[in-house]
Protein backbone atom coordinates (compact mmCIF):
# COMPACT_ATOMS: atom_id res chain seq x y z
CA UNK A 1 0.00 0.00 0.00
CA UNK A 2 1.27 3.48 -0.75
CA UNK A 3 0.75 4.89 2.76
CA UNK A 4 2.46 1.97 4.44
CA UNK A 5 5.41 2.17 2.03
CA UNK A 6 5.76 5.89 2.61
CA UNK A 7 5.75 5.41 6.37
CA UNK A 8 8.35 2.65 6.17
CA UNK A 9 10.49 4.79 3.93
CA UNK A 10 10.44 7.61 6.45
CA UNK A 11 11.40 5.17 9.19
CA UNK A 12 14.27 3.83 7.12
CA UNK A 13 15.48 7.39 6.47
CA UNK A 14 15.51 8.22 10.16
CA UNK A 15 17.34 4.97 10.95
CA UNK A 16 20.07 5.76 8.39
CA UNK A 17 20.77 9.25 9.80
CA UNK A 18 23.67 9.23 12.22
CA UNK A 19 23.34 11.22 15.42
CA UNK A 20 25.35 14.46 15.52
CA UNK A 21 28.45 14.14 17.68
CA UNK A 22 29.19 17.00 20.06
CA UNK A 23 32.90 17.95 20.33
CA UNK A 24 34.49 16.81 23.50
CA UNK A 25 37.24 18.72 25.32
CA UNK A 26 40.03 17.45 27.50
CA UNK A 27 39.64 20.47 29.79
CA UNK A 28 37.03 20.20 32.50
CA UNK A 29 36.31 23.95 32.29
CA UNK A 30 34.83 26.07 29.55
CA UNK A 31 36.95 28.21 27.22
CA UNK A 32 35.65 31.45 28.68
CA UNK A 33 36.56 30.30 32.17
CA UNK A 34 40.01 29.28 30.94
CA UNK A 35 40.64 32.72 29.46
CA UNK A 36 39.57 34.34 32.69
CA UNK A 37 42.05 32.19 34.67
CA UNK A 38 44.86 33.04 32.27
CA UNK A 39 44.10 36.74 32.57
CA UNK A 40 44.27 36.59 36.33
CA UNK A 41 47.58 34.69 36.23
CA UNK A 42 49.19 37.12 33.78
CA UNK A 43 48.03 40.17 35.71
CA UNK A 44 49.31 38.75 38.98
CA UNK A 45 52.69 37.71 37.55
CA UNK A 46 53.35 41.07 35.91
CA UNK A 47 52.80 43.13 39.04
CA UNK A 48 56.09 44.25 40.64
CA UNK A 49 56.66 45.00 44.29
CA UNK A 50 56.29 48.50 45.50
CA UNK A 51 59.36 50.76 45.26
CA UNK A 52 59.21 51.26 48.99
CA UNK A 53 59.91 47.56 49.49
CA UNK A 54 63.09 47.80 47.40
CA UNK A 55 64.21 50.86 49.33
CA UNK A 56 63.71 49.03 52.61
CA UNK A 57 65.71 46.01 51.39
CA UNK A 58 68.50 48.22 50.06
CA UNK A 59 68.61 50.18 53.32
CA UNK A 60 68.87 47.02 55.40
CA UNK A 61 71.64 45.64 53.16
CA UNK A 62 73.57 48.93 53.34
CA UNK A 63 73.25 49.09 57.11
CA UNK A 64 74.51 45.50 57.36
CA UNK A 65 77.54 46.30 55.19
CA UNK A 66 78.38 49.37 57.26
CA UNK A 67 78.07 47.38 60.48
CA UNK A 68 80.34 44.64 59.14
CA UNK A 69 82.94 47.21 58.09
CA UNK A 70 82.81 48.87 61.52
CA UNK A 71 83.31 45.52 63.25
CA UNK A 72 86.26 44.71 60.99
CA UNK A 73 87.89 48.07 61.67
CA UNK A 74 87.38 47.66 65.41
CA UNK A 75 88.77 44.12 65.59
CA UNK A 76 91.67 44.34 63.14
CA UNK A 77 95.16 44.68 64.53
CA UNK A 78 96.51 48.18 64.15
CA UNK A 79 100.19 48.58 63.26
CA UNK A 80 102.51 49.64 66.02
CA UNK A 81 104.65 52.78 65.94
CA UNK A 82 107.71 50.66 65.16
CA UNK A 83 105.98 49.01 62.19
CA UNK A 84 104.90 52.41 60.85
CA UNK A 85 108.46 53.72 61.15
CA UNK A 86 109.84 50.63 59.40
CA UNK A 87 107.36 51.11 56.55
CA UNK A 88 108.43 54.75 56.26
CA UNK A 89 112.10 53.77 56.00
CA UNK A 90 111.32 51.17 53.36
CA UNK A 91 109.34 53.69 51.33
CA UNK A 92 112.20 56.21 51.38
CA UNK A 93 114.78 53.57 50.44
CA UNK A 94 112.70 52.64 47.38
CA UNK A 95 111.64 56.10 46.19
CA UNK A 96 113.68 58.69 48.10
CA UNK A 97 116.18 61.03 46.51
CA UNK A 98 119.74 61.48 47.72
CA UNK A 99 121.28 64.69 48.99
CA UNK A 100 124.39 65.53 51.00
CA UNK A 101 123.88 66.38 54.65
CA UNK A 102 125.72 66.86 57.91
CA UNK A 103 125.36 65.00 61.21
CA UNK A 104 124.85 67.48 64.00
CA UNK A 105 124.35 65.36 67.12
CA UNK A 106 123.49 61.98 68.59
CA UNK A 107 121.25 62.29 71.65
CA UNK A 108 118.92 60.29 73.87
CA UNK A 109 115.52 61.14 75.33
CA UNK A 110 113.23 59.36 77.79
CA UNK A 111 110.42 57.39 76.19
CA UNK A 112 106.82 57.18 77.42
CA UNK A 113 107.61 54.03 79.43
CA UNK A 114 110.93 55.27 80.83
CA UNK A 115 113.10 53.68 78.14
CA UNK A 116 115.89 55.52 76.38
CA UNK A 117 115.30 56.55 72.79
CA UNK A 118 118.28 57.36 70.57
CA UNK A 119 118.05 59.97 67.81
CA UNK A 120 120.27 61.27 65.05
CA UNK A 121 120.12 65.01 64.39
CA UNK A 122 121.18 66.13 60.91
CA UNK A 123 120.60 68.89 58.40
CA UNK A 124 120.65 69.25 54.62
CA UNK A 125 119.82 71.80 51.95
CA UNK A 126 117.40 71.44 49.03
CA UNK A 127 116.81 74.23 46.50
CA UNK A 128 118.39 76.78 48.81
CA UNK A 129 116.24 75.79 51.81
CA UNK A 130 117.90 74.35 54.93
CA UNK A 131 116.20 71.45 56.72
CA UNK A 132 117.02 70.11 60.16
CA UNK A 133 115.51 66.74 61.03
CA UNK A 134 115.99 63.86 63.44
CA UNK A 135 115.62 60.10 63.06
CA UNK A 136 115.10 57.57 65.81
CA UNK A 137 117.54 54.67 65.64
CA UNK A 138 116.66 52.92 68.92
CA UNK A 139 115.37 49.77 67.18
CA UNK A 140 118.24 49.72 64.68
CA UNK A 141 121.08 48.62 66.91
CA UNK A 142 121.87 45.84 64.47
CA UNK A 143 122.22 48.35 61.64
CA UNK A 144 123.99 51.28 63.28
CA UNK A 145 126.00 51.64 66.47
CA UNK A 146 125.20 54.98 68.05
CA UNK A 147 128.55 55.07 69.85
CA UNK A 148 130.38 55.03 66.51
CA UNK A 149 128.39 57.86 64.98
CA UNK A 150 130.42 61.05 64.94
CA UNK A 151 128.79 64.43 64.96
CA UNK A 152 130.12 66.89 62.46
CA UNK A 153 130.70 64.25 59.79
CA UNK A 154 129.03 64.52 56.39
CA UNK A 155 126.32 62.03 55.54
CA UNK A 156 123.91 61.12 52.77
CA UNK A 157 120.21 61.82 53.30
CA UNK A 158 117.26 60.21 51.56
CA UNK A 159 114.20 62.46 51.37
CA UNK A 160 110.74 62.26 49.82
CA UNK A 161 110.25 64.43 46.71
CA UNK A 162 107.51 66.94 47.39
CA UNK A 163 107.90 66.51 51.15
CA UNK A 164 111.56 67.20 52.01
CA UNK A 165 110.90 67.03 55.77
CA UNK A 166 110.33 63.28 55.43
CA UNK A 167 113.90 61.96 55.38
CA UNK A 168 116.23 59.33 56.82
CA UNK A 169 119.94 58.72 57.20
CA UNK A 170 119.94 54.97 57.92
CA UNK A 171 117.60 52.07 57.10
CA UNK A 172 117.60 48.30 56.78
CA UNK A 173 120.03 47.48 53.99
CA UNK A 174 121.14 51.06 53.43
CA UNK A 175 123.12 53.67 55.35
CA UNK A 176 124.09 57.22 54.62
CA UNK A 177 126.62 57.37 57.44
CA UNK A 178 130.27 57.66 56.59
CA UNK A 179 133.07 56.10 58.54
CA UNK A 180 135.41 59.04 58.03
CA UNK A 181 135.70 62.33 56.29
CA UNK A 182 136.46 61.71 52.62
CA UNK A 183 140.04 62.43 51.69
CA UNK A 184 140.65 64.21 48.43
CA UNK A 185 143.99 63.75 46.64
CA UNK A 186 146.48 66.55 47.11
CA UNK A 187 148.41 67.88 44.16
CA UNK A 188 151.71 69.64 44.74
CA UNK A 189 151.33 73.10 43.37
CA UNK A 190 154.47 74.61 41.87
CA UNK A 191 156.05 77.62 43.43
CA UNK A 192 153.74 80.51 42.51
CA UNK A 193 156.78 82.79 42.13
CA UNK A 194 158.47 80.40 39.77
CA UNK A 195 156.90 80.69 36.33
CA UNK A 196 159.49 78.56 34.61
CA UNK A 197 157.07 75.68 34.30
CA UNK A 198 154.93 77.85 32.05
CA UNK A 199 157.71 78.34 29.52
CA UNK A 200 157.38 76.55 26.25
CA UNK A 201 159.26 73.28 26.06
CA UNK A 202 159.73 72.99 29.81
CA UNK A 203 157.86 70.57 31.99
Amino acid sequence: MPGIEAASARLDGHSRQKPALRPTSIFPIRYSQFRAVLGEMSSSSMTFPNNNDWQIVAGVAGAGAVAALAIWLALRRRPSAEEIERARRGFLVQSGRLVDGMLLDVYEVDGPEGEKLTFLLYNYRIAGVDYECSQEITAMRGVVNASEVRAGFPCTVRYQPGNPHNSIVVAEGWTGLRAAVPQFPNFDDPNPLDRGHLQHGRR
